[in-house]
Parts: C-alpha cells; sequence; structure tokens
C-alpha cells in the first residue's frame, strides 16, 4: 500500500489553493464541502472559479500570487495553477510551515493524493490508484455510485440517532455489532430505504424494548460459502455479504490470500487445512468445531474452495448442523471443473465432442481408488477427475485396461483460475510424463475427452506457451 488512506477533518482550519482553472475549482469546493476556510490566489481566475468567488461565505479571493507568509496557520495546501516554477515554491513554502501539501500532475510533491469520491454523507467512500490509473479510479467511483442508493446517507443518519440508546440496552460488543446488522440488513433498513421512516422507527424501538427485556439474543450461525476455484472475482454477491459478517472463519489450503484478504479483518481465522491423507483437523472435529462455535454465539464462516456441495464435504458438516439445531446457510461456489476448464479454453461440453460430463473424485473415503469405470468410459462424454493427480498413473492404467485409446486427450489444469494457471495437454499415453516433465504438483484438476482438442481454437487471447503448456497472466484471462 503506497498510501495510507486517512480521512482529515479540516472544519474551521484554513486551506490555501493556488491557481484559478478548473482543478484548482475541485480544490476549492472538495475543501469547501468539508467545512474549511479556502484562500485562492490568482491574478485572472476562469469562470469556473469566479462563479465559486461570487458565492462568497468561507472563500476569500486574493488577486495575485501567494507569498511565504501566506502560507503561515494553514493546515492544506493545494498547487494547481500548473505553472512548474510556481509549484516548486509553494512546495519549498510548505515545507517549512508544516502544512500537508498536494501539487497536481507532481507526486513527488505531494504530502497526500486527493481520491475519487463517493458522496452519500455520512457515509463517504474513497478510490485512489496511488496516481497510477485514475481512469481506473473513475470507472469504480462510476459502478459504486450506481450500487449504492442515494439514500443509504440518510440511513446511516437515522440509525446513528439511535446509537447511544443502543449501547446503553446491549453492552456486549459482539450481540451489539449483530444487532447493528440485523437492523441494517433487516426489516428497518428495508422500511427506510423504502421511504417509511416513521415504520423503520418504531421497529427500531421495537426491538429496543426486546433487548431491555433480556430477549437480544445472540444466535450463533454459520454460513457454508462456497469460494469457487481460486479467483476471488468468481465469488458471488451472498458469498462477500456473509464473508463480511463472520466472527470467525474456518478456512483451508484451497482458500488463496486473495481470497481469504475479503473477510472482515477482525474475525477470527482458523486454519482447517486438509491434504489427502494429511489432515490438520479431522472432518469430524472440522464439523464438532462449527457446532461449538456457534453455540458459543459467534457468525462461523466456513469458507470452501469450488463449491461446498461437490466434493467439498459441505454435506456432512450440515448433517451435524442440524443434529445440533444450529443455524445455517449454504452459498454454491464455482466448481473446479467448470472454472479451471473455463479459464484454460476447455468447454467441458460440445456437440461434436461431448453430450454429458462426468465428476469423479480419485480420492475416495480411505484414500482408495475405487471407480465406476463402466460409467466413466462411456462415448461422446467429458470425464472431470477432482484430487486425481496423486493417482495419475493409476488413473491412466484404469482408462487402458478398460480399452479406452491411449489417444484419447487429456489436460491437467494446475491452479486453475489463478494468476499462477498451468495447463498440460496431451493424451492417456504420454500425459503422466508431460505432468511430471513439467513439474505440476499443486491442486490440479484431470480433464479427460475430445473437447480438450478445442484449447487450440480457443487459446486465451495474449501471451502464450507452446501447445501444451500455458501460463496466464491475470490479464489473459476475460478475453476468451
Amino acid at each position: 500500500m503506497q498510501y495510507l488512506p486517512v480521512f482529515l477533518d479540516i472544519r474551521g482550519k484554513t486551506v490555501l489553493v493556488d491557481g484559478g482553472g478548473t482543478v484548482a475549482a475541485r480544490r476549492v469546493e472538495r475543501a469547501l464541502s468539508a467545512g474549511a476556510r479556502v484562500l485562492v490566489f490568482d491574478p485572472e481566475p476562469e469562470q469556473e472559479m469566479q462563479l465559486l468567488i461570487g458565492r462568497g461565505g468561507k472563500l476569500e479571493h486574493h488577486a495575485r500570487l501567494p507569498r511565504r507568509e501566506d502560507m503561515d496557520g494553514c493546515a492544506v495546501v493545494y498547487g494547481a495553477s500548473e505553472d512548474a516554477e510556481r509549484d516548486r515554491r509553494l512546495y519549498a513554502w510548505t515545507r517549512e510551515t508544516g502544512a500537508l501539501c498536494n501539487i497536481a500532475d507532481a507526486p513527488q510533491m505531494c504530502d497526500f493524493i486527493t481520491p475519487s469520491i463517493v458522496d452519500r454523507s455520512p457515509i463517504i467512500v474513497a478510490i485512489s490508484t496511488g496516481g497510477a490509473a485514475p481512469v481506473i479510479a473513475r470507472i469504480m467511483r462510476a459502478r459504486i455510485e450506481a450500487a449504492v442508493p442515494a439514500a443509504f446517507g440518510r440511513l446511516a443518519e437515522f440509525v446513528g440517532s439511535f446509537r447511544d440508546r443502543i449501547a446503553e440496552a446491549i453492552s456486549d460488543g459482539r450481540t451489539r455489532r449483530h444487532f447493528w446488522e440485523r437492523l441494517i440488513d433487516g426489516p428497518v433498513g428495508d422500511y427506510f430505504l423504502a421511504g417509511d421512516e416513521a415504520r423503520a422507527a418504531a421497529q427500531v424501538e421495537a426491538d429496543l424494548a426486546e433487548c431491555r427485556k433480556g430477549k437480544c439474543s445472540d444466535v450463533g450461525e454459520v454460513y457454508l460459502v462456497g469460494a469457487g476455484p481460486g479467483d476471488p472475482d468468481l465469488l458471488t454477491f451472498r458469498a462477500l455479504r456473509l464473508m463480511q459478517r463472520a466472527d470467525v472463519v474456518l478456512y483451508d489450503r484451497l482458500i488463496g490470500d486473495d481470497v481469504l484478504n475479503l473477510v472482515r479483518r477482525d474475525a477470527r481465522r482458523i486454519y482447517v487445512g486438509k491434504l489427502p491423507n494429511e489432515h490438520t483437523m479431522t472432518q469430524e472435529d472440522i464439523s464438532d468445531l462449527l457446532v461449538r462455535l456457534a453455540r458459543e454465539g459467534n457468525r462461523v464462516l466456513r469458507l470452501k474452495g469450488g463449491d461446498p456441495f461437490i466434493f467439498g464435504r459441505g454435506g456432512e458438516e450440515i448433517e451435524k448442523l442440524s443434529a445440533a439445531g444450529i443455524a445455517f446457510q449454504v452459498v454454491p461456489g464455482i466448481t473446479a471443473a467448470s472454472g479451471c476448464g473455463t479459464y484454460a479454453g476447455i468447454p467441458l461440453t460440445h456437440r461434436d465432442h461431448a453430450q454429458s460430463c462426468v465428476f469423479v473424485t480419485a480420492h475416495g473415503k480411505d484414500g482408495v481408488l475405487d471407480l465406476d469405470w463402466e460409467l466413466l468410459i462411456r462415448p461422446a462424454q467429458t470425464v472431470a477427475i477432482y484430487m486425481g493427480l496423486r493417482n495419475l498413473s493409476a488413473l491412466v492404467e484404469g482408462f487402458r485396461e478398460h480399452g479406452v485409446e491411449m489417444s484419447t486427450p487429456v489436460a491437467v489444469v494446475e491452479n486453475g483460475t489463478r494468476a499462477d494457471q498451468r495447463v498440460v495437454t496431451g493424451t492417456l499415453a504420454d500425459i503422466d510424463r508431460r505432468v511430471r516433465e513439467a513439474g505440476i504438483s499443486k491442486s490440479s484438476i484431470i480433464i479427460i475427452g475430445g473437447v480438450v482438442t478445442l484449447r487450440e481454437k480457443l487459446q486465451w487471447a495474449g501471451p502464450r506457451g507452446d501447445a501444451h503448456e500455458m501460463s496466464l497472466s491475470p490479464l489473459t484471462r476475460t478475453d476468451i
């Protein structure tokens, strides 16, 4: 992180703006809206600045260039004259006075940068690219503007008016936070945003009355969330909402830092990493821990790679939760076969190659490879094998023994959908050797069938390796 994000209180303080054009006008508007006293220095201000000057108020215009003594007492100084010598002189003076300085288009003379903002006062969203790509910040701002209702600011003021009474009624910090979340995401927020403020207020009063009677229960809940195959952009909106609500998160080795960083920052994190035949915690222990944490009143996030119900053992976990009477939600995620196939340029079905697709795991309950070969060898279908890398040679031998042509195309996708994704293609006859030569050793999915040949036609745009192995950068993933 290049800059420390802060919100500066400049109410009643002095802000100096050197310049009279559009850039300077934007600085003046921002400072005035934040309650500052603003001094503008420019001999010939342009029309936009003249309109601001004409409004008077806390804005003072000086029809000259600034001097050293004008810096005294200033909290913030903006250089927006677009005159290099003038900017350098202004910056040097701020080094003497200690004022925070921002010179337009000169990052080397900036103590801070001015972000693009979404104003839903008192809610303010600030967006910055550290000066690297301001256009991206503007695009993000437009998207956030569209996603956040204008009434959210008024909602914040409304619920904020109950802050002291809520603190008085609910002493426990976690219980109070959960109450706030229910307040905003529940009926109160719905009533207010629908324009029925009276009904929203009545609902708050009713909820507070229940809390004063000792009925403000802080019941735990479990969220089983599918995090997809790795790319955080593939998370659902619902998954993101629940990730931000959780008090505790249980995650394993399939969850990368990019996804884990989207969990609420102050949530407790428990690693329950699992490898075939090498468990940090047994499945039974994980299920028991979910129950115990929920009974303690926590909102527990069980974050799983892919989809919880496709080889994710989510069914076993909700059986235990249901038996214990624990409330739970399940959020589906993009399963590895779909995500990895797509990002590798391999459609799982195609009318010329495969009219069906079979998902199978090569790792059984006791680590034994026990597959329904009659199902797997059917023609005109794609076979997607999860957790099969360790048993690749045995899988190849099984297909050979059951009469499958050794020329059948195969792809192995390592770290699918992530920035370091690698794809190795070949046939049943040589895929084991190719994988070993490529050093593929991490989480991989195996795709077998004629659809693999389509990868040559559906390669991603951008840099690529040879026909059998390719490493994708994040920027090449979206161009299929």
